[in-house]
């Protein structure tokens, strides 16, 4: 269980143990495949569904041999109100539900014994429909139930992104919210599996890492000690809510490992980080924070509700140590293939590319 974050992954990220490696690029393959079977195409009459049924998606989308099934497809729902005019746009700039991830638990004994529990995936893609995008501007602050019943109904209660919220808890007239799907299936899957150890492991790039950190949070709030170990493995993720929603998060229990690229841009938004020292990073943070100034500036920044707080333990790596990466742009230095590669090569911070990395 220590590369599940028992102990905070301590002595584990730099240099970065080669186990933890195979396992992040494990969970990695996960939600490659949540992108690979989402119908991108617009023209097409499955746009925003997934292309492949639940039994042979993993396999269609070059993981044959993970020991996982799936046991349920998501979709995420936006509750934000089109205007009018927006009827005679074409449907798919109005798709309010997409198909988003799915759930898989691992069946195979030999890896089960290899883990030594049986473990439950989600596994989120990132944004992909106009609606999500316009979501991810969304980026004040809102208030969620509080899991820690000292912040409940405080001015110090948890807030996380707004956009990232409605995307959770909203939804469609034939549809349930992702939340709710979410809730539904791990409890399904605790009165099927409760008597043995389990894990949960919730993975995303982009929007589906702050989904998935979402989710770990309404895990453990709505089934307390009921709920399994859990952990997020996340990848190039933006800022997902405040102090006290970080605050919740650690008294939960649930550990979350960032793996953040210094030239990525998304991973230094929404927002500004008050505290310099939040989050536990592998090596220097580069992003723009604001310790150090006044104050009344401060408070400000926390009355205006962009105040927000980094998560967790972060392995931080940067596209710039990759011998193999010609361009760094925006688009390439989020890409999720650019993090398993980095993934894949990193060695340390004084180390940062090893030479057999894979290309």
């Amino acid at each position: 269980m220590e590369y599940q974050g028992v102990q905070n992954w301590d002595g584990l990220l730099d240099p970065l143990d080669d186990n933890l490696r195979r396992e992040i690029l494990r969970y990695g393959g996960f939600v490659d495949a949540a992108y690979k079977a989402f119908d991108f195409d617009p023209s097409s009459p499955t746009y925003a569904t997934r292309r492949f049924s639940k039994s042979s998606l993993l396999e269609r989308c070059g993981l044959p041999s993970t020991g996982y099934r799936i046991t349920r497809n998501l979709t995420a729902s936006s509750g934000i109100q089109l205007p009018r005019w927006a009827e005679r746009a074409p449907g798919w700039m109005s798709t309010r539900s997409s198909w988003i991830g799915y759930v898989a638990v691992c069946q195979d004994k030999d890896e089960i014994a290899r883990l030594g529990r049986r473990d439950i995936v989600i596994a989120y893609r990132g944004t992909a429909t106009c609606l999500e995008w316009l979501e991810n501007l969304r980026a004040t602050l809102s208030h969620i139930p509080a899991s820690c019943p000292s912040d409940a109904g405080t001015p110090d209660a948890p807030m996380v992104e707004s956009g990232f919220q409605s995307l959770y808890t909203s939804r469609a007239p034939t549809s349930l919210s992702l939340q709710e799907m979410v809730r539904e299936e791990i409890s399904r899957l605790l009165r099927s599996y409760g008597d043995e150890p389990l894990s949960l492991t919730i993975t995303g790039h982009s929007l589906g890492a702050a989904l998935a950190t979402l989710t770990a949070y309404d895990v453990k709030t709505v089934f307390g000690s009921a709920a399994p170990h859990v952990t997020v493995v996340s990848f190039g993720g933006p800022r997902v809510g405040n102090r006290s929603f970080r605050c919740c998060l650690e008294e939960q229990g649930t550990k979350v490992l960032r793996i953040v690229n210094s030239d990525d841009l998304i991973t230094k938004v929404p927002g500004f980080v008050i505290d310099q020292a939040d989050g536990d990073h592998v090596s220097s943070d580069r992003d723009v924070r604001v310790a150090g100034l006044p104050s009344w500036i401060q408070r400000r920044v926390a009355d205006t509700q962009w105040e927000y707080a980094e998560v967790g333990r972060e392995l931080r790596l940067s596209s710039r140590d990759s011998p193999y990466l010609s361009g760094i742009n925006v688009a390439t230095c989020h890409d999720l293939k650019t993090y398993l590669h980095l993934v894949d090569g990193f060695v340390s911070s004084n180390c940062p590319f090893r030479a057999t990395a894979k290309r």
